[in-house]
């Protein structure tokens, strides 16, 4: 792995941890790891739509009934939602925590993939705070961004700047079973 090693278990902990009721997404091989992990956690309810830009409206519509959603989505799926983003999340101040897959992220600086070389900046134009994640160690920014939406009543971003990893991969790596 270029960025470190993440493991889905590790981050659904992190949700259920900060009391998430529902993981709106759109699954795509990336995250199929996370997707496993989170149909085998019976608090987190996973809600799939069929584009990106259908997310925010969803987790809004969560919100209003007194939930406390996340959503997961690709980089550029982001910038197809990007009206929702600003109508709807920053407009009327969602405090919603959104996992936006860093896909070409690489922190050593070569990244092709012109859907990595503008996430930042399309953050920092729309004013919204993110952290990137790019290994289990990187877990403790994901409190940090829940708290700066409650505080800011904002969207907040935690970037996903790596695969996740199988969680068989985890029990070798944490000397687990075995």
């Amino acid at each position: 792995m270029i960025n470190g090693i993440l493991h889905p278990k590790n981050v659904v902990d992190q949700l259920v941890q900060q009391g998430v009721s529902h993981y709106v997404t759109l699954p795509d091989s990336e995250t199929a790891h996370m997707y496993e992990a989170l149909m085998a956690e019976p608090s987190i309810t996973v809600v799939p739509v069929s584009r990106e830009g259908e997310a925010i409206p969803v987790a809004a519509g969560l919100f209003i009934a007194g939930q406390n959603p996340v959503i997961s989505i690709q980089n550029a799926g982001l910038y197809e939602a990007g009206d929702s983003l600003r109508g709807l999340a920053l407009g009327v101040g969602l405090p919603l925590v959104m996992f936006i897959g860093y896909r070409g992220h690489n922190r050593k600086g070569d990244t092709p993939d012109s859907a990595a070389t503008i996430l930042e900046p399309f953050l920092h134009l729309w004013r919204v705070d993110y952290f990137v994640v790019e290994s289990d160690e990187d877990l403790d920014r994901v409190p940090l961004a829940f708290d700066r939406a409650a505080r800011t009543n904002q969207p907040v971003a935690v970037a996903i700047g790596t695969e996740y990893a199988k969680e068989e991969t985890a029990e070798i790596v944490t000397g687990g079973a075995g």
